[in-house]
């Protein structure tokens, strides 16, 4: 099923579509709508999953019980020293 719509585009936004149909991008300006309109929706998809995906990583972060006021020097310091270790290890297989 088909519905006829119509719509109104500034005149920049008509040029590019009627240049894209010039150019043989698109076998009409309807088709390139049609286009335009699959990729609005599947960036609102993705958006969603994106915000889904955050979700869980918020409430995985809630769950994980850490919580508190972080002390970041001591967070380098972990850091640095998990570095340390990695680079001791490599040494010893290399």
């Amino acid at each position: 099923m088909i519905e006829r719509m119509t719509v109104v585009l500034p005149e920049p936004m008509a040029a590019q579509l009627r240049a894209a149909v010039e150019a043989g991008e698109y076998a009409s300006t309807s088709d390139a709508m049609r286009d335009a309109v699959r990729l609005w929706s599947e960036r609102h998809r993705l958006r969603d999953l994106e915000t889904e995906r955050l979700q869980l990583a918020w409430d995985a972060g809630k769950a994980s019980g850490r919580h508190g006021t972080l002390d970041f020097e001591e967070l380098r310091r972990e850091a640095r020293s998990r570095l340390t270790a990695q680079d001791n290890e490599s040494d010893r297989a290399g």
